[in-house]
């Protein structure tokens, strides 16, 4: 910082700014990460070069990437969880930009008042991301395929899920809020049809299983004219056990569905048959009989009083 009337002033070189951060930030109005599937490169600008008069030069403006709660992110080389975005508002550095670097004046000493050097700034990171989505609800709908559970979402909600009467009509996990009395509400989300073998990732396998982990509780559906109901039920449980044996502590309902075919002896040799440990109830989506009662045992479940 030499002038006409200071030939020997000292050095004045400002530290440079950081390069920009990329960041993930939860978004509750957001559902599906369909916004990103066009958009897999992200490119932070670099931060500005410090400059005289000791000015520090202006960090590089974050980006922010929205995503939907339950986004997980994981690093692609070696498979390790990065960040969780569960939260809305909730931010996590996805990828940190450089370290600014530092002027000649911060190495100036009482020996070397005029350093003629300075520290350069780092460079940034690259690498590649994965983003997961796992659905956030408060109940979800496990069972075969065709066992009724869009059905009953487009019954319950005001969803409207693809419904057909063949296997793997639904390919992706549906949500739907169900309202209840007093303006109260709950979440509920049909999610795809489990077979035997998807804890191997059969069928759909892991892109199902991996959504049943963010349910707190879970309503196993079991056609009234399957063959072997409390095979179905074992089938079913067996494969969240292979899958995640934590599963099988969250709060289960056995609902029969497609129960208006049944008559009253025959609800009961159905009962024998499931376990006495999970409550189970007798519904029909298209005459909605039962619907009321299963509301309120999914409520007061969701609601219980923690120990």
């Amino acid at each position: 910082m030499r002038t006409k009337f200071n030939p020997k002033a000292g050095p004045d070189g400002g530290d440079g700014g950081r390069g920009a951060h990329i960041i993930l930030r939860g978004n509750k109005n957001l559902w599906t990460l369909l916004h990103l599937r066009y958009h897999k490169n992200i490119l932070a600008e670099n931060g500005e070069s410090g400059s005289g008069n000791n000015s520090t030069g202006r960090s590089g403006k974050d980006i922010y990437i929205d995503v939907p709660l339950g986004t997980i992110a994981f690093d692609e080389e070696t498979g390790e969880k990065e960040a969780e975005i569960l939260e809305d508002g909730q931010e996590a550095i996805l990828m940190k930009g450089g370290r600014g670097g530092l002027g000649n004046a911060r190495f100036a000493t009482p020996t070397n008042q005029a350093p003629e050097h300075a520290q350069p700034g780092e460079p940034g990171v690259e690498g590649y991301k994965i983003l997961e989505l796992k659905v956030l609800a408060d109940v979800g709908l496990v069972g075969f395929p065709n066992a009724g559970k869009s059905t009953l979402l487009s019954v319950i909600t005001a969803a409207k899920p693809k419904i057909a009467d063949y296997a793997f009509t639904t390919l992706s996990p549906q949500l739907g809020m169900v309202e209840y009395r007093d303006g109260k509400s709950f979440c509920i989300a049909d999610l795809p049809g489990i077979i035997e073998g998807a804890a191997e990732g059969r069928g759909l396998g892991h892109r199902f299983l991996r959504h049943i982990e963010r349910n707190s509780a879970l309503l196993f559906l079991i056609p009234a004219d399957s063959k072997d109901h409390r095979k179905e039920f074992e089938i079913l449980l067996n494969e969240l056990e292979e899958y995640n044996p934590e599963l099988l502590e969250k709060d289960i309902v056995i609902a029969i569905s497609k129960s208006d075919m049944l008559d009253e002896e025959l609800k009961a040799a159905i009962s024998k048959e499931l376990p006495a440990e999970y409550p189970h109830l007798f519904i029909s989506s298209v005459t909605q009989k039962g619907l009321k009662e299963l509301k309120d045992q999914l409520w007061q479940i969701l609601n219980r009083p923690v120990d």
